[in-house]
């Protein structure tokens, strides 16, 4: 009864300031994705131009390699990342916390670094081929199964499975009859997010693909930019839209009505015998050898040129880097990493603070939040081209137009840090406060603003991890002027010349510890789960 008296105090305290918090989210989202992605509609719903996409050679080839390649990118990430899901998720050792985070790094690098690293690692037999692209995207997806996946294996009791074995089955027999249809859910989920990915991939598709493996995200970047078809990049976007809208629906619809299982909290156990410290030990060191090899491998081609006679030690690639090209790529890069930063906090926290202390209609405010995550960074560049490209709206020339885009696509992950945490504060603090005569701006600032602090900061960090890193839009909406770090280094590698590659690489390993701060920043400011 009480708890329900101070929701109410809250939510009369809050709810008069709450209720002009959606103006401003709701406006930006229709200017930067709804009127964009109207227009795509509009002028690419032709009977001729989805008849010329769905008879032209090159464009079926590239469906279907889209396809095929994010099946088999989900089967191999499921095949590396499970053995390394097992140990972390049943056993306690030494090193168990810093192998989840660095399982994590690969998730929060720029799909081009990925890219990049890729074509550091492997031999040149491999570049350009579809088995890279799909090993890029297994290494990106991997924390996807590990936390996924090993949040619910973490769960299952171990004397379910020492019953099995009991009655003398094996372990192999034990996983697929006792641990796999425990985990179906979790793995039809996790290979869901990681098919998603692969179908939408485009930084690693064109730093890896090359012109022989087109993919529909960089089919439509081709035929908008490169060749000069318009109509032909509408009507793809329109199909891939339709796609992705239908399987997000049967996603939902195959998960509605599910409800969560009670959380148990099951004590990992020590790695006890000779065999059980092998597998572990060896277990979790191929898979950081894994994940740091193609980061190594990045460093390395950064401080080395390869001749036909041999591989020699330069720092030519790292004194380019102070070239007044590069350097103002970098400034670009942060400029517009700020800006986003700012614009998609601002709004992501006034979504958060409408939908928690507004009105329950407000709820339609969160919904409306997600909608950048169900349209590709491609289709939103796109759009915005089309859209904005004329008077009296000719903004797509304007520098503001690119971190606009990046806080979009960084919207709705602001929003989900923060949202949860204003729910969890305790609303008996406030109505102590609003009691002692407070007015509602004091009680916000003395009693909520500290108890979010933590996750604002958290998602302002990753906000700007996210535009730095971002490729798909800014490939769009960039001009020779004003490029980013990720588009200066497609283009650097995209010509030939061991020189030109070596300044790439050097610019992939700046881009990899500017993430890697951001990690760091993102896990110290994560919101303690003790405050509640």
């Amino acid at each position: 009864m009480n708890q329900v008296a101070s929701t109410n105090v809250t939510q009369s305290l809050y709810r008069r300031s709450a209720r002009w918090l959606w103006i401003a989210p709701a406006v930006f989202l229709v200017l930067i994705l709804v009127i964009p992605t109207t227009a795509i509609i509009l002028r690419g719903a032709t009977f001729e131009g989805f008849r010329d996409v769905l008879n032209n050679s090159t464009i079926k080839q590239a469906l279907w390699f889209t396809a095929w390649q994010a099946l088999a990118s989900t089967a191999l990430t499921l095949v590396v990342a499970l053995p390394a899901t097992f140990v972390l998720s049943r056993f306690a050792f030494t090193g168990n916390r810093a192998l989840q985070a660095l399982i994590t790094v690969p998730f929060l690098l720029p799909t081009v670094v990925v890219g990049a690293a890729f074509l550091a690692v492997l031999p040149s037999q491999l570049h350009y081929t579809a088995t890279a692209l799909i090993f890029a995207h297994a290494y990106f997806n991997l924390t996807v199964v590990v936390r996924i996946v090993g949040a619910c294996w973490e769960q299952l009791h171990p004397g379910i499975e020492q019953a099995a074995r009991t009655l003398g089955a094996s372990p192999l027999t034990v996983f697929r009859t006792v641990t796999l249809p425990l985990l179906r859910s979790a793995l039809a989920t996790a290979s869901g997010v990681i098919a998603l990915f692969a179908f939408t991939s485009y930084g690693i598709v064109r730093t890896l693909g090359g012109p022989a493996r087109s993919t529909i995200e960089t089919e439509i970047y081709t035929r908008s930019v490169l060749i000069g078809d318009m109509p032909g990049a509408l009507a793809l976007s329109i199909v891939q839209m339709i796609v992705l809208t239908a399987l997000l629906w049967w996603w939902a619809k195959r998960h509605r009505g599910e409800s969560v299982g009670p959380q148990i909290s099951v004590v990992q156990r020590t790695p006890s015998t000779r065999s059980q410290v092998a597998l572990v030990y060896g277990i979790a060191l191929a898979t950081a050898a894994v994940v740091i090899a193609p980061l190594s491998a990045l460093l390395w081609r950064s401080l080395t040129q390869t001749t036909p006679d041999a591989t020699r030690f330069t720092l030519s690639g790292w004194r380019a880097v102070t070239s007044s090209t590069t350097l103002g790529a970098i400034s670009t890069s942060t400029l517009f990493a700020l800006c986003a930063m700012v614009i998609a906090t601002v709004l992501g926290l006034m979504v958060a603070l409408g939908v928690a202390y507004g009105s329950p209609r407000f709820v339609w405010l969160e919904r409306i939040s997600v909608l950048p995550l169900t349209v590709s960074a491609v289709t939103i560049g796109l759009g915005i081209l089309i859209t904005y490209d004329t008077a009296p709206y000719d903004f797509r020339s304007a520098w503001i137009i690119t971190p606009l885009a990046h806080s979009l696509i960084a919207l709705p992950i602001v929003v989900r840090i923060v949202l949860p945490v204003v729910r969890q504060i305790p609303r008996g603090l406030q109505s102590v406060a609003s009691s002692l005569g407070a007015t509602p701006l004091q009680t916000w600032l003395t009693v909520d603003r500290p108890l979010i602090s933590r996750a604002i900061s958290a998602s302002a960090a990753i906000a700007f991890a996210i535009s730095i890193g971002e490729f798909g839009a800014t490939s769009f909406l960039t001009r020779r002027s004003s490029e980013t770090l990720p588009v200066t280094i497609s283009r650097l590698l995209s010509r030939p010349g061991d020189a030109l590659r070596t300044q790439a690489y050097a610019l992939c390993v700046i881009i990899v510890v500017i993430s890697m701060i951001a990690i760091f920043l993102i896990d110290m400011l994560r919101p303690s789960r003790k405050a509640k």
